[in-house]
């Protein structure tokens, strides 16, 4: 039998505080902590990241589990998309399987200020229903995901921002793309609300600095959000900061390691 000199983190990550918890962990912790930052592989050339990297799914809640024993994880941090729904409920029945400690990274999600214009829905599919009634020239910028929602709507026309070209052209009427990574700063988006005529915004309220130049923006200019509301995540163990999660690492730090056989 021999002690494990080191724990096993796994980062499900994908988002820029992944990214920087990564960096961080190591620069904290150094040899004490491995880390492992798994990315599901929908951003064709995503930021560079500290620590190993793994791509692509892990086949649900089953092929995670499998995963985790293999490899000896000792510890998940959730820090995907607050609208990642398939990662985190897997996450949450594979680490309650097998006894892993998880975590959940929640960026702080967003509030209307004065003069903000919101309506809040519950799905794609209601802003699709609403949009036509707001406006004729719609800033889209959800993702590649749920685009398909939109596909029905007519007489408005589509500026849709993404980060990577899509594969195929889009299901959409009318559209212009943008291809763009933020994060985007307030006037670099009120210009291009301008130079569009955009008159109504679709956004997730997914929260966090990195996007939410565009709802300061469409503030100014007095344009309306169409705004699709965060679905919740059940974990138990949550936080809201990368300095919150370091530190519950080091408390998981602090247990005794497991012994291999």
């Amino acid at each position: 039998m021999s002690v494990r000199e080191r724990r096993h983190l796994l980062i499900l990550g994908g988002t820029a505080e992944a990214r920087i918890l990564a960096e961080r962990a190591i620069a904290v912790f150094g040899e004490r902590l491995h880390v492992t930052t798994s990315l599901a592989g929908r951003t064709r050339a995503p930021a560079a990241l500290a620590g190993e990297v793994r791509r692509g799914g892990f086949g649900g809640p089953e092929g995670l589990a499998a995963y985790l024993r293999h490899t000896a994880i000792d510890m998940v941090i959730d820090a995907t998309h607050p609208f990642a729904t398939q990662i985190s409920p897997a996450a949450s029945r594979a680490c309650r399987d097998t006894s892993v400690p998880l975590l959940l990274l929640a960026r702080p999600g967003w509030s209307p200020e004065p003069g903000d214009r919101w309506i809040e829905v519950g799905s794609a599919v209601e802003a699709a229903t609403i949009l036509p009634t707001l406006g004729r020239c719609a800033f889209l910028t959800i993702g590649h995901a749920e685009i398909e929602a939109f596909a029905g709507v007519v007489d408005v026309h589509f500026v849709v921002r993404l980060v990577d070209p899509p594969a195929t052209p889009l299901p959409l009427g009318s559209y212009q793309l943008i291809i763009a990574r933020g994060p985007f700063a307030p006037d670099a988006e009120g210009r291009i609300m301008v130079q569009h005529a955009i008159d109504v915004v679709v956004a997730k309220a997914s929260g966090g600095d990195a996007t939410a130049a565009k709802l300061m923006a469409a503030r100014q200019l007095a344009i309306p959000v169409l705004m699709l509301r965060r679905p919740e995540k059940t974990h138990t163990n949550r936080v809201g900061s990368v300095d919150e999660a370091l530190s519950w690492i080091e408390l998981e730090n602090r247990q005794p390691l497991e012994i291999e056989r």
